[in-house]
């Protein structure tokens, strides 16, 4: 009869085949549940270091346009001062309009 029992006992009890099955599934769904975070986690980071990647380009292209339209800035003023020049707006005056200087008789003085 004891021998009977022994080999009773080592046979699988069905309710803790259940329990052990039951905590087998319970930590399958937390190692899924912590692979979907850390998986979530990770994708952030990538698409966190692609987005500075990204703006650190625009960054460098915006800077690069900067330095570009002071450069035309500069030229456009440097233009402005040569075109408004005495000398030349004299020049043309005389030259493709016809003008002259007036005569002491065509000076008006408003009071």
């Amino acid at each position: 009869m004891a021998n009977i029992r022994a080999t009773m006992d080592k046979i699988a009890d069905p309710r803790r085949f259940e329990a052990a099955v039951e905590d087998k599934s319970d930590f399958f769904v937390y190692a899924i549940g912590i692979i979907v975070i850390v998986t979530a986690v990770a994708v952030f980071h990538v698409w966190s270091r692609v987005k500075v990647m990204d703006l650190n380009l625009k960054v460098g292209e915006l800077r690069r346009e900067l330095k570009e339209q002071e450069q035309e800035q500069n030229r456009l003023r440097l233009e402005v001062a040569s075109l408004k020049m005495p000398a030349r707006i004299e020049t043309l005056a005389k030259g493709e309009l016809g003008m002259s200087l007036p005569t002491e008789q065509q000076v008006v003085q408003v009071k």
